[in-house]
């Protein structure tokens, strides 16, 4: 998988916020926010191909987590950002 062009990371009021550049990609109906650790996620991902066994690896290497837990979060993250057209 791969985070589709067009979608980028900003901070805004301490928000981390999934904004579309482009007309192609506007969607004004919602809003994507990232806690902290999807949004660490979004950053290291940038430009690679990467799965599930790839974002638990990143949540293993950052954070205190089991990676029984990183797994499944993982997979639902993955799960949410292809629900909202994000990666591909």
């Amino acid at each position: 998988m791969k985070v589709k062009k067009g979608f980028n990371l900003r901070t805004v009021c301490g928000e981390n916020i999934i904004v579309a550049e482009g007309l192609s990609n506007i969607d004004f109906s919602r809003i994507i926010s990232l806690n902290e650790s999807a949004a660490y996620l979004w950053k290291n991902i940038q430009g690679i191909d990467f799965d599930a066994d790839k974002l638990t690896a990143l949540l293993t290497d950052e954070y205190e987590v089991e990676k029984e837990t990183a797994q499944r979060d993982a997979e639902t993250l993955i799960t949410q950002w292809q629900d909202a057209g994000l990666i591909e």
